[in-house]
């Protein structure tokens, strides 16, 4: 039994999470009666992590900021700046898709009782009053935009405290990432659970019928991580992008995909942030802002199934109002976070803007919540190994303005 297990520690994680998700599949479709306990792990796994996950937060932005020296750069205009490029190049790739592919709807009920936002307006009046919530709400609620404004106030009150202060803060911050690594090395037992139910429980019959539709939202979003989101880290870097590119959608995108929550995938990115041997105090405070303003997933979605409802009314749409559609998918997805619901309950805002009757909007987001399985999968993944992806390429600038020697090829 020692040398199994001197063998499997052996093992990188993402193997580890290879063996584990062949196994949950395996079982899944061989014996899914029998093995139906292990589901438990998939839900003491993502439990574990959206538990950690604002805690984390709060200390490792706080300390950052409390031990932050004036003077010293922290970037973060340009990784915000990725941030909002990616999401509106998806928002409009996605538009674009739509057009050359146009998709038909049959619309369905499914989402009664759901209120969308009114407008653009109410979206981020609801991201603004988040923050200013309610400190130990906000941590219990998971909502990042509170814990980061309360974090940087905190850390910067603290500015000036004594340094046994200081150091008891980053002493906690030190250990919550230290029981952060310990709730990650569980992860093979996490997915294989995740993997079973999602196998077991939803299977791919349901989906068939919306095949088209689907191609059209995973074909945008994988364009997105393959494509689009390397020329961008090209053009910061002058490097073959795809090594660091595959990195992060291996490490990152692999358990974001299982999770299916932003939320729950911070203490991942950070750990893959630390490994790449980004700054702490930087990373700290871009992985969370990220899962928060970085949802280049989102704007795919709300693009895609926006028009599928405009192609089956059969409703003309110009240049002007596709690239106004693109922006509003943009802006709209950076506050999905704010919202109930997350992207889906965003389409009727999107729908408003062609006129669309709220009726029929929310039939739409019903069809959303039939193809969820894989459709929100595939966003989070997006979504959460692009945090990463932009937060390493403005270090990565940063170093190479600073003379220092950056190769992207030895980060795979």
């Amino acid at each position: 039994m020692k040398n199994v297990i001197g063998k499997w520690n052996q093992l990188s994680l993402v193997k580890q999470i290879m063996i584990g998700l062949l196994i949950g599949i395996i079982l899944a479709l061989t014996i899914p009666e029998i093995a139906s306990p292990i589901v438990i792990f998939g839900s003491l796994f993502v439990g574990a992590l959206k538990a950690i996950a604002p805690v984390l937060v709060l200390f490792l932005v706080m300390s950052a900021i409390t031990q932050h020296k004036k003077g010293h750069q922290t970037n973060m205009k340009s990784i915000i700046s990725f941030y909002l490029l990616g999401t509106f190049l998806a928002s409009l790739l996605a538009v674009i898709v739509s057009f050359l592919f146009p998709v038909s709807l049959t619309l369905v009920e499914g989402a009664e009782g759901l209120s969308a936002p009114g407008g653009v307006v109410e979206v981020l009046q609801t991201l603004l009053l988040n923050i200013v919530a309610n400190p130990v709400h906000a941590v219990m609620n998971a909502n990042y935009i509170g814990i980061l404004a309360w974090a940087i106030l905190l850390g910067l009150a603290l500015r000036n405290a004594a340094d046994t202060t200081k150091t008891v803060v980053s002493n906690v911050s030190e250990a919550i990432s230290k029981i952060v690594g310990w709730v990650i090395r569980f992860a093979p037992l996490g997915i294989m659970g995740l993997v079973f139910e999602s196998i077991s429980t939803n299977g791919l019959e349901s989906l068939l019928s919306y095949g088209k539709l689907l191609a059209v939202l995973i074909g945008c979003m994988v364009f997105v991580a393959l494509v689009v989101n390397p020329i961008i880290v090209f053009s910061a870097l002058r490097q073959n992008p795809y090594p660091l590119v595959f990195k992060c959608v291996r490490e990152s995108g692999m358990t974001a995909f299982f999770t299916r929550s932003s939320a729950a995938n911070i203490p991942v990115n950070m750990r893959l942030c630390e490994e790449l041997g980004l700054n702490k105090d930087r990373y700290s405070v871009s992985i969370p802002l990220g899962a928060t303003i970085n949802m280049a997933g989102a704007a795919v979605t709300i693009s895609v199934l926006t028009l599928a409802a405009v192609h089956t009314l059969g409703i003309q749409v110009d240049l002007p109002t596709a690239i106004i559609l693109s922006v509003l998918a943009a802006v709209s997805a950076c506050g999905a976070s704010g919202v109930a619901g997350g992207s889906l309950l965003l389409i009727p805002l999107a729908c408003n803007l062609f006129g669309i009757p709220a009726d029929i909007a929310m039939q739409v987001v019903g069809v959303g919540f039939i193809i969820g399985v894989l459709q929100d999968s595939f966003e989070t993944a997006l979504n959460s190994s692009t945090d990463v992806l932009f937060t390493a390429t403005a270090e990565f600038k940063e170093w190479k303005q600073e003379g220092k020697e950056v190769t992207l090829n030895k980060v795979g």
